[in-house]
């Protein structure tokens, strides 16, 4: 541990920062940002001479004069091609040399060890290129559209967007979104087989080998056909590895070749410039250009995963050969993208020389071509080019320790570990323990909690009945699930009348909904038939985004009014009135599942999704970093149990500063988030659980606000409402350290449903 008091100039100001070089370089950037409000993504830091210090710097040596600049527009881009370089050249000289003779050694074995059969790489590949060809048909095409609910996946995506912020995304932009959309759902929509079940019965079956398929079954490309025995009846199931798309857009079943097949032609009648890559190690999967990114991006639609390119070495503990991209206009060698170990893959080439494999690509790609004009072929190339420079700078990156692979989802346990592609189930995910701070795009929430008050102050004022008030809400929410229902662009509906006493009560107070309708960009207006009708105020995304959270706050102000002893205006208050809801805050987190268990999850007032952290069942953290800086006494708080596995519910509050101070506990915390040390020396002191702790400075130096015991979730979804024990403390970031999780034996995640955060009345 290395104490240094820093003294960093941001434009005309000086500011005096104590740091621990324990803590880490985000910490520092973290600290930078209390002061500044710049935040961690758009800071480079100077030191002396103007070098750039980094996560890579010995913070105990660097000058104590530095310099903060905010990174945007083209300097972000400087920035980003700055440290592109700086990770090429990471790789110290000799580091660089050792990789290059292994490589020459490599291609000198290949020569000794090669058959030059450059037939058999023809003919592995010649198949794969009279498919893609299929991708042009306008008929395939136009079929594969059919399928797809385009509206519903271009509002997810538009969702997508918005929940980032993004409620005006370029064209660019959607088509991206879209694109991950049609990968998850295709997901979903596509069935893995690995043993048909029987078309007699349904039950399972078994392998009995091969079959001739007959002439219904060559008609879509099946030159092989597996036969599975039912293991109850007896009877004969044929399964056709059928080879034309347009079958499978019928079939929706197969293995990795069916489903990279089919997905890219979905890819190919969205406009998506897509090629299929072949691995000759026995894998299929897609390629799309993204112009967002400036770059081809792969694409798994076998385990949903995108833009992960080492997953397969990485994750599965793959040993990679051949890697083909395959093309209407091209065939192209991208081994190297798949790879950091080279010189490895290198020693396994010995089909061909590097040469002649060249050679055999470079002659397909012509043939390809050859219809193609001039200026096309000139432009294919420059990209062509462009796309081996990438690869090649790639190939010398140090590796991202800080993300994990996931190994091979698809398939069953015992085919998966046959082909040495299982990793064990609880570790088999895509995550990441070093998180970036992330903005909550979260305004809506706190807009709709805040609209649910006067709601209530109606609901009292016209019936103290509880059973009434529950049916008023239901008969908004029945609404609302009506017009969620419609095509998202043009929702409207009329408000029904309902008769019952509920119903005429709701009519007399539905102005009293006008904030919340608000809240949820919505309106009433005068229908052409005299009827009131709800429909969209402005931006239907930003409809989208608030519905779920609409409907899980009515479910709760319902559940919470049933709770009520009596319903009266002494009811108006916390935990049913949910008031003052911080928002549009910092988070930063020790760990997160990608793409769907980010931190900030936690804080987008839904029941769909949650914060996950996969190494955190023996420990872990969030920090919340109110928006603007602002100083503000948190009164009361809210956990909510996320939708599955109560064994990785967090369990109990104790007090773990019995023995160590803030700064000692802050170094344990992230000098490891497991925590090791708290095995022995601490365990005299400290129980499972979690603590929750203010900030006056940003987190420099923490204070204990609320300490809990014998706390724990009985179902899904559940809310747990707490007001703080320690109140009256200004604070402008919180922190929460869960020590535990319900079964940190059996489980190592950690995982929350929701987190809200109730500041006082100002």
């Amino acid at each position: 541990m290395v104490a240094r008091k820093f003294a960093v100039s941001h434009n005309s100001s000086t500011f005096d920062v104590d740091y621990d070089t324990d803590d880490g370089f985000e910490v520092l950037k973290y600290q930078l940002f209390s002061l500044t409000s710049v935040p961690p993504d758009q800071q480079k830091l100077l030191g002396r001479d103007d070098q750039i210090v980094s996560d890579e710097s010995d913070l105990a040596s660097i000058s104590d004069k530095l310099r903060l600049v905010s990174i945007d527009g083209v300097e972000e881009a400087i920035a980003a091609e700055e440290k592109g370089k700086s990770e090429i050249l990471a790789m110290s000289d000799e580091e660089f040399a050792r990789l290059l003779q292994a490589e020459e050694e490599a291609l000198m074995m290949q020569h000794f060890v090669s058959s030059e059969n450059k037939e058999q790489v023809d003919q592995r590949i010649r198949p794969y290129v009279n498919q893609v060809q299929m991708y042009e048909d306008p008929h395939r095409q136009e079929m594969a559209r059919k399928t797809v609910p385009v509206d519903k996946l271009e509002e997810k995506a538009l969702i997508s967007l918005g929940r980032e912020g993004n409620y005006k995304p370029t064209k660019v932009e959607q088509d991206n979104a879209f694109l991950l959309q049609l990968l998850f759902w295709f997901k979903q929509s596509f069935r893995w087989v690995n043993a048909p079940p029987c078309d007699s019965c349904g039950n399972e079956t078994r392998n009995q080998g091969m079959g001739v398929a007959n002439s219904s079954e060559t008609l879509y490309g099946a030159s092989r056909v597996e036969l599975y025995r039912c293991n109850s009846c007896s009877n004969i199931t044929r399964f056709p590895r059928y080879n034309d798309p347009l079958k499978l857009l019928e079939t929706r079943k197969g293995r990795c070749g069916e489903w990279a097949n089919c997905f890219t032609l979905y890819c190919r009648a969205f406009g998506y410039d897509s090629r299929l890559i072949l691995d000759f190690t026995d894998h299929v999967w897609t390629e799309c250009f993204s112009p967002s990114l400036g770059r081809w991006m792969h694409l798994d639609p076998c385990e949903g995963i995108y833009d992960n390119p080492l997953l397969y070495e990485k994750g599965w503990k793959k040993s990679l050969n051949y890697v083909f991209a395959i093309a209407k206009d091209g065939v192209h060698d991208v081994t190297k993208r798949y790879t950091r170990t080279w010189p490895e893959v290198l020693s396994r080439r010995n089909i061909v020389s590097e040469p002649s494999l060249a050679a055999v690509l470079s002659d397909i790609t012509t043939e390809l071509r050859k219809t193609l004009s001039a200026e096309v072929i000139s432009a294919l190339e420059e990209r062509d080019r462009t796309e081996m420079d990438v690869i090649e700078q790639e190939l010398y990156c140090k590796d991202d320790t800080s993300v994990s692979l996931p190994g091979r989802l698809s398939g069953d346990k015992e085919w998966r570990i046959a082909r040495s592609e299982f990793v064990s189930d609880e570790k088999n995910c895509l995550s990441s323990s070093s998180c970036p701070v992330r903005r909550c795009i979260d305004d809506h929430v706190t807009k709709i909690y805040n609209a649910l008050s006067p709601v209530l102050s109606k609901l009292i004022e016209y019936s103290s009945s509880k059973k009434a008030s529950a049916e008023i809400l239901e008969i908004f929410r029945k609404i609302l699930v009506d017009l969620k229902n419609l095509p998202f662009k043009t929702r409207r509906t009329s408000v029904k009348s309902v008769s019952s006493s509920s119903g005429d009560i709701f009519s007399k107070m539905l102005v009293s909904f006008g904030q919340l309708l608000d809240a949820l960009s919505l309106k009433s207006e005068l229908g052409v038939n005299g009827s009131i009708d709800i429909c969209l105020a402005s931006d239907p995304v930003k409809t989208s985004v608030a519905l779920p959270v609409v409907f899980h706050a009515l479910d709760d102000v319902i559940y919470n009014i049933g709770q009520c002893a009596t319903l009266d205006s002494r009811s108006l208050s916390w935990p049913l009135c949910k008031l003052n809801r911080l928002c549009s805050g910092l988070v930063l987190a020790s760990g997160e599942e990608l793409p769907f268990g980010i931190a900030t999850c936690a804080f987008d007032g839904t029941r769909m999704s949650k914060w996950e952290e996969p190494n955190g069942a023996a420990g872990c953290w969030i920090i919340y970093q109110v928006a603007g800086n602002q100083m503000v006494e948190l009164e009361a708080y809210e956990l909510m149990s996320a939708n599955d596995a109560p064994e990785r519910d967090p369990k109990d509050w104790y007090d773990i500063l019995a023995k160590y101070s803030c700064d000692e506990i802050l170094s344990i915390l992230q000098a490891t988030y497991v925590f090791p040390a708290f095995e022995t020396d601490i365990a005299i002191s400290v129980q499972e659980g979690w603590v929750l702790e203010g900030s006056e400075n940003g987190g420099s130096s923490w204070h204990v606000l609320d300490e809990r015991t014998s706390q724990m979730f009985e179902k899904r979804f559940q809310r747990k409402t707490f007001t703080v024990s320690a109140p009256g403390y200004l604070a402008n970031a919180f922190r929460f350290r869960f020590l535990a999780v319900r079964d940190k034996n059996a489980n190592s995640r950690f995982q929350i449903g929701s987190i809200d955060l109730y500041a006082g009345s100002s």
